[in-house]
């Protein structure tokens, strides 16, 4: 009997993965949370039936979440992860031994605890000294929070159950204020190329927009992620990713990545047209 995992990306779109062995099963207070064991892309872990990681192609997404806004601004020390709860994200971080701290708030501590047992390929940081782990809701953390952080990464699910309210205007807001006087901000910032998921983009960057001088957008291709075609947000108060890339700074730190260079820092800025035009769009 053959096991096939399917993922609706929409009412008329489905992707499947082969799986070789379903590896665990739970319910937590939030979401349910399967792992995999696939040939193609190693162990993969789902939330509520939505790709979340996999072992093959994680790096992309890690990557750029991270070393974007760490060689846009190389002086990065206190840092706010929201979700990412697989520890990819952390592990990125971990590398730069510039940075000082690193809080990271999961709402859902068997997230966690399911990705260390599981994926230790991206979860193998989550114990270094550096990072404090807060098992909270990410919304209600930032509103107490005032000009304490360089960078804040928002590395959620998609905007809807758990991961809903770091989608709204307050949450940006409260982003903002967190941030010191040359902070960043970077989210997980959907797919343009399918119309839910490009209207949650849109929804997204309006809002950042409101609050944010500077408000761009960059863009990977993640194979097990809906249409492959993802986009990131970049918002800062003083830097601009592009304009402000210290190519030289980064490259001399000699970090070994699998998909992050600084040329690909600056073409991944270079949007095709439609999502020019998304974006434009967005709020009117």
């Amino acid at each position: 009997m053959e096991l096939w995992y399917t993922e609706q990306h929409t009412d008329n779109v489905r992707f499947s993965i082969k799986v070789d062995k379903h590896l665990y099963s739970g319910q937590s207070e939030f979401q349910r949370i399967d792992v995999f064991k696939a040939q193609e892309f190693g162990t993969f872990f789902t939330l509520d039936g939505l790709m979340m990681v996999t072992e093959k192609d994680e790096f992309i997404y890690h990557d750029m979440i991270v070393h974007v806004p760490m060689a846009t601004n190389p002086k990065i020390k206190n840092v706010l992860v929201i979700g990412a709860g697989d520890g990819g994200t952390v592990r990125e971080l971990t590398r730069y031994t510039s940075i000082e701290n690193i809080d990271m708030v999961e709402i859902d501590k068997m997230v966690v605890d399911v990705c260390k047992e599981y994926l230790p390929q991206t979860a193998c940081k989550l114990d270094d000294p550096k990072v404090k782990l807060y098992f909270e809701d990410g919304l209600k953390f930032v509103r107490s929070k005032e000009n304490t952080y360089d960078l804040i990464i928002v590395d959620s699910t998609d905007p809807f159950g758990p991961g809903e309210g770091l989608f709204t205007r307050e949450f940006y807001g409260n982003c903002y204020k967190a941030l010191k006087e040359d902070g960043i901000l970077v989210n997980q910032h959907e797919s343009p190329y399918y119309d839910s998921y490009a209207k949650s983009m849109q929804r997204a960057h309006q809002r950042i927009q409101e609050f944010f001088p500077v408000c761009r957008v960059y863009q990977a291709h993640i194979p097990t992620y809906p249409s492959g075609h993802w986009l990131f947000g970049f918002a800062s108060k003083k830097y601009d990713p592009v304009a402000d890339l210290d190519e030289q700074a980064w490259n001399s730190l000699g970090l070994k990545t699998k998909y992050y260079n600084t040329d690909i820092h600056k073409g991944s800025f270079a949007l095709p047209n439609y999502v020019r035009e998304l974006l434009a769009g967005a709020g009117k």
